[in-house]
């Protein structure tokens, strides 16, 4: 299951148990990584739903971790209750397939935000995710001027409370087709177009590997628009080791080099042990 798919059971059954493989826990005790304070650490919940949001929570603590993002309100207390945060909220239920980029909604998403924007900053998180939506046979342009249109009263109500919205960039090309924020340079015109400092965007280094390459010159760059990142396996979107074609110390290394002070999230999917290679996923980033 992809996170598209994933939103899309969350929208029918609230904050319950998605339908993803369930995960057993490591038989290893979960032990502190030392960490060298210059990549902040999240973790994306939806990769990790076979396990109650509480256990994963604690584990990511007990390793270091200082996020579990990619929660909706309702979900937020339980990461705040540990001592951590959610370093990327959800703002709305719609997902990500319909987006600013129809008109027709802009409505429901204002209205959405409206409610949940307050609510994050009274929890003290600081970034909400947004999404552009599919295609559906708008030009880029259309889109650049739909979403920027639609995003305008969200970001000013979000400017009030200290919140940044990020739009994540997603391939086209593998997980989500027609999907219209699927290059680094759609992105930032948007950015340019919105004209305001809390809209940034959310580079996904799995899906922008397989869009356009080139990551770190693109992160060098653009580094002004990034105010997010989330990690992958290409192929496969699975562990970010030897297995893949990434070198992510090469990429955290230039991350930390912009003078990054953001979070950078574990988004992959496991297919070993998911604790033992969420620990061996940040220890490789931790750099």
């Amino acid at each position: 299951m992809n996170r598209k798919e994933a939103l899309k059971t969350m929208a029918v059954a609230g904050i319950g148990s998605l339908a993803l493989p369930a995960f057993g826990s490591s038989a290893q005790p979960l032990e502190p990584i030392p960490m060298k304070g210059n990549i902040n650490h999240s973790v994306c919940q939806w990769c990790y739903n076979g396990m109650p949001l509480e256990d994963l929570v604690k584990a990511a603590k007990a390793m270091g971790i200082k996020s579990v993002e990619l929660l909706n309100a309702e979900q937020w207390p339980i990461a705040l209750k540990h001592g951590l945060t959610c370093a990327m909220a959800y703002g709305s239920p719609i997902g990500l397939t319909k987006g600013f980029n129809d008109p027709s909604l802009h409505a429901q998403l204002l209205k959405d935000y409206t409610l949940n924007i307050p609510k994050a900053a009274d929890a003290g998180l600081k970034n909400v995710i947004c999404f552009s939506g599919n295609r559906n046979g708008l030009t880029d342009e259309q889109g650049l001027e739909n979403c920027a249109r639609g995003l305008e009263p969200v970001l000013k109500l979000a400017a009030k409370h200290n919140i940044t919205l990020c739009m994540e960039l997603l391939n086209s090309k593998v997980d989500h087709k027609d999907y219209q924020c699927d290059h680094t340079e759609w992105g930032v015109k948007l950015a340019e177009k919105t004209g305001m400092d809390n809209f940034q965007l959310l580079y996904d280094i799995y899906h922008m590997q397989i869009m356009e390459g080139d990551v770190i010159a693109t992160i060098n760059k653009h580094k002004k628009y990034i105010g997010h990142y989330h990690t992958g396996g290409v192929p496969g979107r699975h562990e970010i080791d030897e297995s893949q074609e990434l070198y992510y110390p090469a990429i955290m290394r230039a991350i930390a080099a912009t003078g990054f002070k953001g979070f950078v999230a574990q988004e992959f999917i496991p297919a070993k042990d998911p604790m033992t290679s969420l620990a061996a996923a940040v220890k490789l980033c931790d750099i």
